[in-house]
């Protein structure tokens, strides 16, 4: 859109998605307002929408709005013929990278391609790329110096000075300042790139047995790349292990971006060219069936450098490998192939690909089937819950491996923590435009809400607190640990207790209120839950955050699952429909409450009345009280009913000794 002052054009103001790619982690585009002044400078930009969830809950906003505007005032154009390494250097939380990346590139590019589509710098005079096609005929050189020195591989290699002025060159003094090491001709990384779809050169690095195999991990047309390296810095960072996606690396030609994910990644052993080296890291990348890359055209892959400037805070640069094939493995395209048109990504031949949310849920095609494992176990556990509890020191250790499970892989590794804040999302999608689609981004979080709503129907809130929270699994094996070191435990009184139980439900009401004018504030409020310090950023965050997750997992040493019971949003707005289940599974039996007391005693949440029944808001489905129930060595009734066996045993057959059990001699009187 052209922008005036009265009848003079200023510039042009644009949203970068709507001119490249500016998909980001979360899988959904990142739309940033660009203004471009009329002789091709950024004159401001603001981050309009996303759905990156690092930025949601982890970042302030105005660190990301101070790195946008770095950016503003410079040229576009020359920014499009700087090394990447002279660009404004990203100093954010870790974690953000693929964000911030995405952020600076589409709004740069975005920003080249409304210059030159306008002519800003004189009228366009792009001329079309010569269409060639790769000459199978070519060999490529056998061993490692040959194929370096006719191009096949392309080098970059880095010591820690060359990082160090690089970052004086972007004006980050304070990165330059900190080293990895005090020798700056230390080796910083040594890395190699190659195209290995290309089958000469493919036959020289993998092998003709790794080719072999790679040609049937890819479809016709689709690229890999091997990158090998060698130094102190790792090209793969551990964006991959947190969340499936390689933050330190993407392919960039034209204006097309490409990201890699653990799916499309194989680890190698070894490079088999004769005479190449040995290297620590040797990794094929093949393209995403849903991205396109051209290797008979130029192409660059773009390295992503960070030094740590703070406990938490790191500063960034990109250092550029270029990579264009050799003349000798090209030839010219006989003029009736070059005559038909290449779709382009995003043109209509396109319009058969399948909705990005498909896509989402292929990436984590493994991580669904664990979790639908693990959901139907639960089931189980509770549809044959009389069979289990029967079986006290086999329940107890099903239900620590099932907690550390969904601490361990559900919470930090899966990132599958549910909010309040999805609760409100859900419920202003239900007043406003609602998409199924943009639930469905999230397949894990789906799931997980999927199998709780349902699981109201039939054990109310305790199948998700009980069982598949990761912060509730937290807590509740913190305070094993509490108990095991003879921490004393605080034993609240049931008046008081019910009292405190009422503050969570008013937390959910403000929320909610708060979430029908503004939603963005509401979800800020919701930090009030320490999920996502504890679980989704794992305590990497600011010390406010940290100090409140770590004062919420202390309470739990004295008392059991202490923020679930007072205070927890979530747990409040599950247990509204409660009411609504259709079966009552736990077990009672009359005398519970009047006189017996234990369960209600031993309840780890104290969801047992004192008289003796359970409220449902409150429950857990942890099965301790069933476990009692049907425990003949605990419970008075079971106690009572075993010694008439025994004693009907021994008047039925006199001649037998009668069994002697210590403990039968006499009834617990404490639960009594």
């Amino acid at each position: 859109m052209k922008a005036f002052a009265g009848t003079r054009l200023v510039g042009y103001a644009f949203v970068n998605a709507d001119w490249v790619n500016s998909t980001g982690y979360s899988g959904q585009p990142i739309q940033v307002l660009v203004g471009l002044t009329a002789d091709g400078k950024i004159s401001g930009a603001k981050l309009m929408a996303h759905h990156e969830p690092i930025v949601l809950i982890g970042i302030p906003p105005e660190r990301i709005a101070a790195f946008i505007h770095g950016y503003v005032g410079r040229d576009v154009l020359r920014i499009a013929t700087e090394a990447p390494s002279a660009r404004p250097a990203v100093d954010i939380v870790s974690g953000a990278t693929v964000t911030v990346t995405v952020i600076a590139e589409s709004m740069v590019r975005s920003a080249i391609r409304v210059a030159r589509a306008e002519g800003i710098g004189g009228p366009a005079t792009v001329q079309a790329p010569a269409v060639r096609e790769i000459d199978l005929s070519h060999v490529a050189p056998a061993d490692w110096l040959g194929l370096l020195g006719d191009g096949s591989v392309r080098h970059l290699s880095l010591s820690v000075g060359d990082v160090t002025d690089a970052f004086k060159r972007a004006g980050n003094q304070v990165a330059a300042d900190r080293p990895e090491t005090a020798d700056p001709a230390a080796p910083f990384i040594d890395m190699y790139v190659a195209p290995v779809s290309v089958p000469a050169i493919g036959k020289r690095l993998l092998g003709d047995a790794g080719f072999a195999a790679l040609q049937q991990s890819i479809k016709p047309g689709q690229q890999a790349i091997l990158v090998a390296a060698n130094g102190a810095y790792s090209f793969k960072g551990s964006g991959y292990v947190r969340g499936g996606i390689f933050d330190r690396i993407e392919v960039l030609q034209g204006e097309n971006s490409i990201h890699f994910r653990d799916r499309t990644h194989t680890r190698i052993g070894d490079v088999q060219a004769v005479g190449a080296p040995a290297f620590r890291d040797v990794d094929l990348f093949r393209v995403p069936e849903d991205n396109t890359l051209d290797v008979t055209q130029p192409w660059r892959l773009q390295l992503l450098v960070q030094r740590a400037i703070g406990a938490q805070d790191k500063a960034f640069l990109t250092f550029d490998v270029g990579y264009e094939l050799p003349q000798a493995f090209l030839k010219p395209v006989p003029a009736p192939v070059a005559a038909q048109a290449v779709p382009s990504v995003g043109s209509p031949a396109d319009v058969n690909e399948p909705p990005l949310w498909q896509m989402m849920w292929r990436d984590k095609v493994v991580q669904i089937a664990i979790l639908l494992v693990a959901l139907g176990l639960l089931t189980l556990i509770f549809f044959f819950q009389d069979w289990l509890v029967r079986r006290p020191v086999f329940y107890d250790r099903l239900r620590l491996g099932f907690m550390v499970f969904t601490l361990v892989w559900i919470g930090w590794y899966a990132q599958a923590q549910l909010s309040v804040v999805n609760v409100l999302a859900f419920l202003s999608a239900l007043r406003t435009d609602f998409r199924w689609d943009y639930f469905l981004m999230a397949p894990m979080i789906f799931i997980l809400w999927f199998a709780t709503a349902a699981s109201l129907l039939f054990w109310n809130r305790g199948a998700y607190c009980g069982w598949l929270c990761p912060f509730g699994a937290l807590q509740e094996l913190t305070n094993r640990l509490a108990r095991r070191l003879k921490i004393p435990q605080l034993k609240i009184p049931f008046g008081t207790h019910q009292r405190l139980t009422a503050l969570k439900y008013i937390a959910f009401l403000v929320l909610f209120g708060i979430s029908l004018s503004a939603l963005g504030t509401a979800e800020q409020a919701a930090e009030i839950e320490p999920f996502k310090t504890a679980i989704v950023l794992r305590f990497a965050r600011g010390w406010p955050f940290v100090l409140y997750a770590g004062a919420m997992i202390a309470s739990s040493l004295f008392v059991e699952r202490a923020f679930c019971r007072y205070i927890c949003p979530l747990g409040a707005a599950m247990a509204i429909p409660a009411r609504l289940r259709l079966f009552d599974w736990l077990r009672r039996y009359r005398e519970c409450g009047s006189p017996c007391q234990r369960c209600g005693n031993e309840c780890p949440v104290q969801a047992i009345h004192p008289e003796g029944h359970i409220n449902p808001n409150e429950c857990i489905q942890c099965l301790h009280c069933q476990m009692l129930y049907h425990h003949d060595e605990k419970c008075p009734v079971m106690i009572q009913r075993r010694l008439k066996r025994e004693k009907f045993a021994v008047s039925a057959s006199p001649a037998l000794p009668p069994r002697v059990k210590i403990s039968a001699a006499r009834t617990d009187e404490t639960a009594l």
